[in-house]
């Protein structure tokens, strides 16, 4: 099957409406719309009736099962190694809280954390909260202000043999900016430090490969990928049964359900089979499900480009605005994510008369205080963020500008 925007738009309810002016959804880094098949999946199991995981009668076994394709097809969605590489739980923040009790418990009085100015503060607030707790070191990477991107050589600059954790984001949910994660993985690994890091933000626009990046643990939210809000997290083989981990004793003292506290979000699971099933759909149907869903973001991603091309191609229409981030469009170094500074508008009075017009997008710091704070944002109400989905079409970007040409000379 070949992608369109089209073709997309026609499986998520909420672009079927008859309506006079549907909304223009760019609102997406704060979490997607959903197509038709995940509210089927959730349904379906909900319909067929719902049970806990263990006992010998249908609806338990089928939950169980249920479970068991669940994270089958997330290995496929990172390419973990195995099934059991795979976490769940309520949301990425949760997870990561969780997980730094845990990686927390193995540090000493002295040793020394990693966190960066770029990330969403679940991967920041997490660990400074556990140092303290342990009486260990935190620094934070400053991000490279020209670019609003990691500053990777100071980052590795800061690891020693007293570095245990490095924490950071895979592409940064403010500016849209990648972040060059294989060097940072390998630095750290050279001192045996462990790295976490958050993809929530990459993971609509890009296929993750955790087993390429080498990578320790790696988080992301369905929610955030076109599914419900269920939080997925990736333990490299190594670690699944090292770290002793805050549970209840009749809990499972083997595999990812020794990092899973109470019962699953079962409905959500099932929302997130339809989820990847979704973003599978435009690759060989006759191939693995790895394969089609590599086939599929390629394609997604080439479209974003175009989004991306053609955003950054009207922002000269925009003289008093200033772009925060790389000018470019190439995908190795953004996502469709932009942050935008107003020469004489707050974020917050241009969100609300984008706003009235249907146009939905986001203003403030997203949590990512410590660029919004490097960058002396702050006070001045962070910035205004627009971000596109593969979902998004031209159309709606030249919609957008019309509105921002006209807000600008108002």
């Amino acid at each position: 099957m070949h992608f369109t925007p089209e073709a997309v738009r026609q499986q998520f309810p909420v672009f079927r409406q008859n309506e006079p002016r549907l909304p223009l959804f760019f609102d997406g880094p704060g979490g997607s719309q959903v197509p038709a098949v995940v509210g089927e999946k959730i349904t379906q199991y909900w319909s067929g009736g719902t049970a806990n995981l263990g006992g010998y009668y249908p609806t338990s076994v089928q939950t169980g099962q249920l479970v068991a394709q669940a994270r089958g097809m997330v290995q496929a969605f990172l390419n973990a190694p195995a099934p059991d590489n795979i976490v769940f739980g309520a949301n990425m923040t949760t997870l990561t809280f969780h997980m730094s009790r845990i990686l927390s418990r193995e540090w000493q009085h002295g040793d020394e954390v990693i966190v960066t100015a770029l990330d969403h503060y679940a991967n920041v607030s997490s660990w400074q909260q556990a140092a303290v707790d342990r009486g260990a070191v935190i620094h934070q990477a400053r991000i490279d202000e020209h670019q609003c991107s990691l500053d990777v050589e100071h980052l590795l600059a800061l690891i020693n043999e007293r570095t245990r954790l490095v924490a950071v984001t895979y592409a940064s949910n403010t500016t849209g900016s990648i972040v060059d994660l294989r060097r940072i993985i390998a630095a750290a690994h050279q001192v045996g430090a462990l790295v976490y890091v958050d993809a929530v933000h990459f993971a609509p626009h890009q296929l993750i490969d955790v087993q390429a990046l080498d990578c320790d643990f790696l988080v992301c939210s369905a929610y955030k990928f076109y599914g419900p809000h269920v939080g997925i997290l990736y333990v490299a083989p190594r670690w699944l049964a090292h770290f002793e981990p805050y549970k209840v004793e009749p809990a499972p003292n083997v595999g990812p359900g020794r990092f899973e506290t109470g019962t699953l979000n079962f409905e959500g699971l099932a929302g997130v089979i339809g989820t990847i099933e979704y973003l599978a759909q435009w690759g060989d149907t006759d191939a693995s499900l790895r394969i089609r869903l590599a086939e599929s973001f390629a394609q997604y991603q080439q479209h974003e480009q175009q989004l991306c091309e053609l955003f950054l191609s009207l922002m000269h229409t925009l003289p008093s605005v200033r772009l925060l981030g790389a000018d470019i469009a190439d995908s190795s170094v953004r996502t469709p994510t932009f942050a935008l500074h107003f020469a004489h508008r707050t974020p917050a009075s241009v969100a609300q008369a984008l706003g009235e017009q249907n146009m939905c997008v986001w203003h403030g710091h997203f949590y990512a205080l410590g660029l919004v704070r490097q960058l002396g944002l702050e006070d001045q109400g962070g910035v205004l963020r627009i971000g596109m989905m593969h979902y998004n079409t031209e159309a709606e970007i030249h919609h957008l500008f019309e509105h921002l040409q006209r807000l600008e000379q108002g």
